[in-house]
């Protein structure tokens, strides 16, 4: 009988070995991830949000920080919100800030504003490294924010137009504003609120027949804005343009007038110094031509005594031709000096030759 046994013992003995030493890994394990995790374990089932170890021991091992999950896991769960701690382990590995998502969560859930986990998860990443939270949207739902327009950073104090009747005026305006959460990804930001508004109320005085017709009636800039919707794929709705101040400028008009006037007088100056520069070239061209002129009349003189020498040559002209041209001459010299009250030049009185 005892032979027949010890086989059998034999074999189920390793086996039963195998089984205790398989318990006693798991209870050694289970005792492990106890110690490390009962505290954030115990936590988060007597706050009625349970996690389980082996998911503790999931998150540890991603390198997430366990204790920040299940905190934000428990308040989200004891102030009615419905998540999982895996959806929070996936915001957390993608760097978002669990715990601003979960206070924005609550504080809309308070304010009864309707915002799902995946659009806080995506305002969140939207405004990551920008100054701005989703928490702070959610906020600026709540409350609404004022914005002055033009801004600090635009450089100028007021927003100038100019009516019709060429007067300047200086504006500045609060625009008040709420954030639109379902347009904040993706939506313009204040700058572009700001640069709209500021185009409005250019507009709205441009179009004024007369600066006192604006001095009188500010809100007509207001409704004039508002109707424009301005906060047309923004990150904002506006509630309201409240004009804070309106100031009178210079005369726009009257100094362009002026500047325009200028502008022609010089251009009436140039073209008036154009024309006095052609009459002078055209005056030195006609004293040229005169000279000219002149100059072949003494060529033409000078011609004369080579002609009657030429004449005398060839027996064409007599010595009693040459003295009556000369009498001739001396006649009309005298004549001219009588004319003129002189006396005759020397040489110019000779008698007459028979």
């Amino acid at each position: 009988m005892n032979a027949i046994l010890s086989p059998l013992l034999a074999d189920v003995l390793p086996l039963g070995l195998l089984f205790w030493a398989f318990l006693g890994v798991v209870a050694l394990v289970f005792l492990i991830l106890l110690f490390n995790f009962f505290g954030v374990w115990i936590r988060a089932w007597v706050s009625g949000a349970h996690v389980g170890l082996i998911e503790l021991a999931a998150l540890r091992l991603r390198g997430v920080p366990v204790g920040l999950v299940v905190d934000n896991y428990i308040n989200a769960r004891k102030s009615g919100l419905e998540m999982t701690v895996d959806q929070l382990n996936v915001h957390f590995l993608a760097g978002g800030d669990v715990q601003m998502v979960v206070r924005a969560l609550i504080a809309a859930q308070k304010a009864s504003i309707h915002l799902s986990f995946d659009r806080a998860c995506a305002i969140d990443l939207a405004t990551k490294g920008t100054g701005k939270t989703v928490l702070d949207a959610v906020k600026t739902s709540v409350n609404p924010r004022v914005i002055d327009c033009p801004g600090a950073a635009g450089g100028k104090p007021t927003i100038d137009g100019v009516a019709k009747d060429g007067i300047a005026v200086k504006a500045k305006a609060r625009v008040t504003v709420r954030t639109n959460l379902d347009r904040f990804v993706g939506g313009a930001t204040e700058e572009t609120i700001v640069a709209r508004v500021g185009q409005g109320i250019v507009t709205a005085i441009g179009s004024a027949d007369s600066y006192k017709d604006v001095l009188e009636n500010p809100n007509r800039i207001s409704r004039t804005v508002l109707g424009n919707a301005l906060d047309a794929n923004t990150a904002f709705e506006i509630l309201s343009i409240d004009i804070a101040d309106v100031n009178v400028g210079e005369n726009i008009g009257a100094k362009l007038q002026a500047e325009q006037a200028e502008a022609n007088k010089l251009i009436a100056q140039a073209q008036a110094e154009i024309r006095r520069a052609a009459a002078v070239a055209v005056e030195q061209e006609m004293t040229a031509r005169v000279a000219e002129m002149r100059a072949r009349v003494v060529e033409a003189e000078a011609q004369v005594p080579l002609a009657m020498a030429e004449a005398f040559r060839s027996g064409n002209l007599g010595i009693m031709d040459y003295y009556r041209m000369k009498n001739i001459q001396a006649d009309t010299g005298m004549r001219d000096s009588i004319a003129t009250g002189g006396t005759p030049a020397v040489g110019e009185h000779k008698p007459k030759t028979p």
